[in-house]
């Protein structure tokens, strides 16, 4: 079943967010080693914007991952 743009988004953020954490940074911590400001970090981890896979890489990098990782839908509690 296709998944929605929105669902993406939600996919992605939250991924993003669990990178983030995971590296102990705050999203104003994350967002100068992305080279992204930090609002746009919060709005991306709330799936409220459609990134570009351009910076989509520039996040995996700084989260030591990869894009496709941050697109993986996971299961809850994992």
């Amino acid at each position: 079943m296709p998944v929605s743009e929105k669902d993406i988004n939600a996919i992605a953020g939250r991924n993003i967010r669990a990178a983030r954490l995971k590296l102990g940074l705050s999203q104003d911590a994350f967002a100068d080693v992305c080279q992204i400001h930090r609002t746009y970090i919060g709005a991306v981890e709330r799936g409220e914007r459609n990134i570009t896979l351009n910076t989509l890489a520039m996040i995996a990098k700084a989260a030591k991952t990869t894009p496709i990782e941050l697109l993986k839908a996971k299961r809850i509690g994992k």
